[in-house]
C-alpha cells in the first residue's frame, strides 16, 4: 500500500493508482478522474450527519452525545483504512491547519504527566495533584473532543475532493442552518423556557436545541456566512440571490432574537468583512474577462447591500416582537457593570495566567482552578472564562496560545490565497467560510461558543472549506463559459 498525499498548494497528488491526471496545457489545468470507494461515501455521509446530528443532540455538550460523536470519529477512520486498503493508497492531508489539532492533543497528553510535586500548588486552594493539569479528569475529556475533531477535520479536507462533494455540504451546511433558526424561532415563540418542548431548563437560557442561547448565536453566524458569502461575491445566478439572502436574513434574525450582544456585535463585524474583502480584486479577473468595474462603484454597491441587508434584520426582528434583543444592548451599557461580571472573571483569570504563564494549569482545569484565585467569597463556581483567548492562556499557557495563534494565521493566509480562485462557486464559498470564522473569532472575546463541540465541528469545517486544495474547484464548467463567451464574441 502506497501513501498519496494532497498538496494543499496544487491540484496533484503524489500518487496516481487512485487519480488518473488528464493534462490540458492550453487550459492551463490538470484535472482527474476520482474513484470514490463505497467506503469513502460512506465516511463523507457521516461527516455530513454529524454536523446535522451534533448540533440537534444540546450541542454535543453531554457525556452520552460526546461519546456518539467519538464513535462516529471511528467509524471514519475504519472507513477511511477501508478505503485506503481499496485503491491500494492512503490518502492523508498536507493541510498545516491539522497541525495546530495535533499540537493540542500533545500538549494534554504532556499536562497529564505525573510531574508535579502534590504538594507545590502554591498558596491558593487548589487540589493536590500530581499531573501538571491540576483537573486531570477534565484533561482527559477535551482530549477526547479535540482528538474527535480532528478525526473530522482530516477525514473533510480528504473525502471532500470533487466539486459536486463541495457543492452537498455547502448545501447541507446552508440547508440545516434554514432549518434551526425556523426551529429556534418557534421554539422561543411557543415554549421559551423548553427544548423540544420537552426539557425544562431553569437554570439556563436555551435557544433551539442549545443549552445556552450564545452557543446558537455562534451557531448560526457560521451557518450564514457561506450563503452571504455566495452573494457578496457574485457566485450565484441573479435569479438565486433573494433565496440565499432570504434564508441567511432568517438565520440572522434568529441570532439577533438570542439576546446575545457577543452574536449581534459578530454578525455586524461578519457583514463588515465581507464588504472589506470585496476590495481585495482577483488580479487575474482582469487580464481573463477584459472587464473594467469601477472600484468605487462595485464598493459602493456592496456597502449599500450590506447597510441594507443590517437594515433588514433588525426590522425583521422587530416586527417579530424581539425588541427586547435590541434594547437590552443599550439597557446594558448603562448599567454599573456592562461586562455582566466579565470583567472580574478577566481580571481572575489574568492572576491564573501569571501564576501559571508556560503550560498552564490544564485543558479544562479552570473550573477548578478559579475557586482558587477568586478575590470574592470563593463558594462561585465558573467553568468557563468567556474570553476564549484567556482561556487558551490559562489552561495552555504560552505554549497554547502559540499553537492557536498559528492556526489563526495559517488559515487567513491558505483562505485569502483560496480567494484568487477562477472557479466562482469555490471563490465564494472560501470567502463566506473566513467570514463565518471571522465572526466566531470576535465571539470568542465575550464567550466561549467554540467549547461547544457542534460550533467547533462547524467552525472547522469552514475552517477547511477555506483552505482546502483546488481538487473542488470547478475546471470544466470555467472552461466551457470561456468558450461559450469566445463564442458570442
Amino acid at each position: 500500500m502506497t501513501t498519496s498525499i494532497l498538496d494543499p498548494a496544487s491540484n496533484a497528488l503524489v500518487s496516481q493508482e487512485t487519480q488518473a491526471p488528464v493534462v490540458q496545457p492550453t487550459a492551463g489545468y490538470t484535472t482527474y478522474r476520482i474513484r470514490h470507494t463505497l467506503a469513502s461515501r460512506f465516511a463523507f455521509l457521516i461527516v455530513c450527519l454529524a454536523i446535522i446530528l451534533s448540533a440537534l443532540a444540546y450541542g454535543t455538550v453531554h457525556y452520552w452525545a460526546l461519546a456518539l460523536f467519538f464513535l462516529g470519529g471511528v467509524t471514519i477512520l475504519v472507513l477511511w483504512l477501508i478505503d485506503s486498503w481499496s485503491l491500494g493508497s492512503f490518502r492523508i492531508s498536507r493541510n498545516v491547519l491539522q497541525l495546530p489539532l495535533l499540537g493540542m492533543v500533545l500538549l494534554g497528553v504532556f499536562q497529564l504527566l505525573p510531574l508535579r510535586h502534590p504538594e507545590d500548588v502554591g498558596t491558593h486552594s487548589i487540589p493536590l495533584v500530581s499531573s501538571l493539569s491540576f483537573d486531570p479528569y477534565s484533561t482527559r475529556f477535551i482530549l477526547i473532543q479535540v482528538a474527535a475533531l480532528l478525526l473530522y477535520f482530516a477525514a473533510i479536507l480528504v473525502f471532500t475532493d470533487t466539486p459536486k462533494r463541495l457543492r452537498l455540504i455547502v448545501r447541507t451546511i446552508i440547508g440545516f442552518g434554514f432549518f434551526l433558526a425556523i426551529l429556534g424561532l418557534t421554539q422561543s415563540f411557543t415554549s421559551p423556557d423548553k427544548v423540544y418542548w420537552i426539557r425544562e431548563m431553569p437554570q439556563s437560557q436555551a435557544f433551539g436545541p442549545f443549552i445556552n442561547r450564545h452557543h446558537f448565536a455562534g451557531y448560526m453566524e457560521l451557518a450564514l456566512a457561506l450563503p452571504l458569502g455566495l452573494v457578496f461575491t457574485g457566485a450565484i445566478e441573479k435569479e438565486k440571490k433573494f433565496i440565499y439572502l432570504f434564508v441567511a436574513g432568517l438565520m440572522a434574525v434568529a441570532l439577533i432574537m438570542t439576546n446575545s450582544r457577543g452574536g449581534i456585535i459578530s454578525l455586524v463585524a461578519e457583514i463588515l468583512f465581507l464588504v472589506a474583502t470585496m476590495g481585495f480584486k482577483r488580479r487575474h479577473r482582469k487580464r481573463d474577462t477584459g472587464e473594467k468595474k469601477p472600484r468605487i462603484k462595485s464598493a459602493a454597491m456592496k456597502a449599500g447591500l450590506a447597510l441594507a441587508l443590517i437594515v433588514a434584520m433588525f426590522g425583521g426582528v422587530v416586527l417579530m416582537g424581539g425588541e427586547e434583543a435590541l434594547t437590552r444592548i443599550v439597557g446594558s451599557v448603562n448599567t454599573d457593570d456592562p461586562t455582566t461580571g466579565r470583567a472580574h472573571f478577566w481580571s481572575v483569570t489574568i492572576d491564573i495566567i501569571k501564576s501559571h504563564p508556560i503550560i498552564g494549569t490544564g485543558l479544562g482545569a479552570f473550573g477548578v482552578v478559579y475557586t482558587g484565585y477568586d478575590s470574592r467569597n470563593g463558594m462561585y463556581r465558573l467553568e468557563q472564562v468567556h474570553n476564549d483567548y484567556l482561556q487558551v492562556l490559562s489552561d495552555g499557557g504560552i505554549v497554547g496560545a502559540v499553537i492557536g495563534l498559528f492556526f489563526v494565521v495559517s488559515l487567513f493566509r491558505m483562505g485569502f490565497a483560496r480567494r484568487d480562485s477562477r472557479d466562482d462557486f469555490r471563490r465564494g464559498v472560501a470567502t463566506g467560510a473566513l467570514a463565518g470564522c471571522f465572526a466566531v473569532l470576535i465571539h470568542s472575546f465575550f464567550d466561549f461558543t467554540l467549547h461547544t463541540t457542534a460550533n467547533a465541528l462547524l467552525f472547522l469545517v469552514l475552517a477547511a472549506l477555506a483552505t482546502m486544495n483546488g481538487r473542488v474547484e470547478d475546471v470544466q464548467s470555467r472552461r466551457n463559459k470561456g468558450r461559450r463567451r469566445n463564442t458570442e464574441a
